[in-house]
C-alpha cells in the first residue's frame, strides 16, 4: 500500500500496489494541470484506491468528456484520478514518498509535448495513447505566437498571462516541495523580472498557498481547474512561471537540474544539463 498526499497535507489517499504501470504524459492538459513538462502517473486496480482525509477539500474538474481531474483546494496539488471505465486509478507518482517498486515505462502524447523540453532517455514514445489503451486525444486550442511576448494560462482558460521580453533563466527543480506542489517528477520554472509580467484575465481566480516553513516557496493555481500559474514575488522583483502553463515558446531551454539530492528515487536524470545537489551558485 502506498500513501499519497498533497503539498499542504490536507489531502491524503492510499493506493494498493503493486502498480501495473508508470507513464510520463506530455499532453497539454497534463502540462497545464501540473505546470510541468510532463506528468508521471502510476496505475493500480481501482478497488485498491481510497481517500483517507481531506476529501471535503477536494475539487473535481472535468477537463474533457472522459477526463476527470482532481486537486486540493488549499494548495492546488493535483490528486489521483479514478478511471472506472478502465477499472484503474491513476495517481501522480510524485504524491508518494520513497521507492514505488516500479519505474517509468514510456512517454505518451509526445506529439503534443512542450517545444522547450527534449526527451533524452531511451523509453518508448507514443504520439498519443499507447496501443491497446482504447482512448483518443482531445483537440486543444492553439495560440498563435506574438513577437516579443510569451503567453500562458490555466487549463480551463479562465486565467491568462503575458510576459514581455526575454526570460532571465529556466531551471528544473527536484526539491520535495516542487515535486509535491506540481505532482510531477520535477518543476520546470521560467523566471522573468516583475515588470515584464502582467495578468491578461482572470486574476481573481488565482489562489496561492505559501509553505509555512519556507521563506519564499508559494504555489499559485486556478481555483476552478487547478492549473498551475505564475507567482509574482515583489520582494525579489521576479516572477516564477510554471513552464507547463505556457502556450507559446519562451525562447529559452532548461539550463540545469537543481536540488537533485532530493529527487524522486523512481526518476533517472538523463541528458547533459548540469546538475546541482542544492541551489546553483549565485
Amino acid at each position: 500500500m502506498a500513501k499519497g498526499r498533497c503539498l499542504c497535507g490536507a489531502l491524503t489517499y492510499e493506493l494498493d500496489g503493486p502498480f501495473s504501470a508508470m507513464i510520463h504524459c506530455h499532453c497539454s492538459m497534463c502540462r497545464k494541470h501540473h505546470g510541468s513538462a510532463f506528468a508521471t502517473f502510476v496505475a493500480a486496480p481501482i478497488a485498491g484506491f481510497r481517500w483517507t482525509s481531506g476529501e471535503d477539500r477536494l475539487v473535481r474538474y472535468q477537463s474533457s468528456p472522459s477526463g476527470l481531474r482532481t486537486f486540493c483546494s488549499v494548495c492546488g496539488s493535483a490528486g489521483p484520478s479514478p478511471m472506472p471505465e478502465h477499472a484503474i486509478a491513476a495517481a501522480p507518482a510524485a504524491g508518494f514518498a520513497g521507492d514505488l517498486g516500479i519505474k517509468p515505462q514510456s512517454h505518451i502524447f509526445v506529439a503534443s509535448k512542450a517545444s522547450w523540453y527534449s526527451i533524452t532517455d531511451s523509453l518508448p514514445q507514443f504520439d498519443a495513447y499507447p496501443p491497446g489503451f482504447g482512448g483518443e486525444g482531445v483537440p486543444r486550442p492553439v495560440v498563435t505566437p506574438r513577437a516579443g511576448i510569451t503567453e500562458g494560462g490555466c487549463l480551463c482558460g479562465e486565467v491568462a498571462f503575458e510576459a514581455t521580453g526575454a526570460a532571465a533563466r529556466m531551471m528544473n527543480c527536484h526539491c520535495s516541495r516542487c515535486r509535491l506542489g506540481r505532482a510531477a517528477a520535477h518543476a520546470s520554472n521560467v523566471f522573468y523580472k516583475l515588470d515584464q509580467f502582467r495578468w491578461a484575465r482572470g486574476e481573481s481566480l488565482v489562489r496561492e498557498f505559501k509553505v509555512p516553513d519556507a521563506r519564499f516557496h508559494t504555489a499559485a493555481f486556478c481555483s476552478r481547474c487547478g492549473g498551475k500559474l505564475p507567482k509574482p514575488s515583489p520582494e525579489r522583483g521576479i516572477v516564477a512561471v510554471p513552464a507547463g502553463s505556457l502556450d507559446t515558446d519562451p525562447g529559452l531551454r532548461p539550463q540545469a537540474h537543481i536540488c537533485v539530492a532530493d529527487k524522486a528515487p523512481w526518476f533517472d536524470i538523463t541528458g547533459s544539463l548540469p546538475q546541482f545537489p542544492g541551489m546553483p551558485p549565485a
